[in-house]
């Protein structure tokens, strides 16, 4: 019989000396490997498992229960969530009220691109979104994701180096292996028709497509929020505010005719 993952999270109540391996030998006992472990809050412990029957995890909830010692928080089929949590020792916090939005500050960045592409490998359409102000790292970020997730990356618009608003690609360009990546303020500030017809034809291919400032792409379009799967919010410190009228006046206020790539 194939082995099925699992994913166990405790809350340690009294954190005595010789627990884990407690904990080890009980998993060993019930024929349960362990694939990783990590702390993933204050006094919570996650691990990866592997079964080959379900009636040995069933076995384990009910024993872990008799133990006074800790409190079994989670154990189910582990979500990308709970394996970035312990591969990073930290959970992914989702926004209160819109479970699809993800919140990342600048020093979290690593947590961020590995999240990124962990999506960016799931195979067919994709539509997530970014926000951020300048210079907080959006664009490296996905990139960067991109990279470890062996997607080829291609710019529909954006001002990573000039402004660039592409109305048509090559035939090689069409792929379910590109990720495509739109700067929502210059496509609506800056595109014409051809340019939308091409976003068009990208939206309708199985592959993922990266929005940044979605809520500026939203206002001039078709699209809605709701069509995004996921939104990712990026901040320099956790309590900064978002706002679209300093990102308009840095990528507009001091361009030329010569600053733009129109292809």
């Amino acid at each position: 019989m194939e082995k099925t993952e699992w994913y166990l999270e405790y809350e340690i109540q009294y954190n005595r000396p010789g627990l884990l391996g407690d904990i080890s030998s009980l998993l060993g006992m019930l024929s349960i490997n362990i694939i990783s472990i990590n702390g993933v809050e204050n006094s919570r412990r996650g691990m990866l498992l592997l079964s080959r029957e379900d009636e040995q995890i069933t076995r384990l909830k009910s024993i872990l229960e008799t133990m006074d010692t800790l409190i079994v928080k989670k154990l189910r089929k582990p979500k990308l969530r709970d394996k970035l949590a312990v591969r990073h020792g930290r959970y992914i916090h989702s926004d209160a009220d819109d479970r699809k939005t993800f919140r990342f500050v600048r020093s979290e960045l690593g947590v961020l691109v590995d999240f990124m592409a962990e999506l960016y490998k799931k195979e067919g359409h994709k539509l997530i979104g970014i926000r951020g102000m300048p210079r907080v790292g959006k664009t490296e970020s996905v990139v960067a994701a991109s990279v470890c997730a062996n997607k080829r990356w291609l710019f529909v618009s954006s001002t990573l180096l000039k402004q660039t608003v592409r109305s048509q690609l090559i035939q090689d360009e069409y792929s379910s292996d590109t990720l495509y990546i739109i700067d929502g303020i210059v496509s609506t500030r800056r595109a014409n028709e051809k340019h939308w017809q091409l976003i068009r034809e990208i939206m309708q291919l199985p592959a993922v497509k990266v929005v940044e400032h979605p809520d500026m792409f939203v206002q001039t379009t078709e699209y809605e929020l709701n069509d995004f799967d996921y939104i990712i919010e990026l901040r320099s410190t956790v309590d900064e505010e978002i706002t679209y009228e300093p990102v308009e006046q840095n990528q507009f206020g001091q361009e030329d005719g010569f600053s733009m790539f129109d292809f």
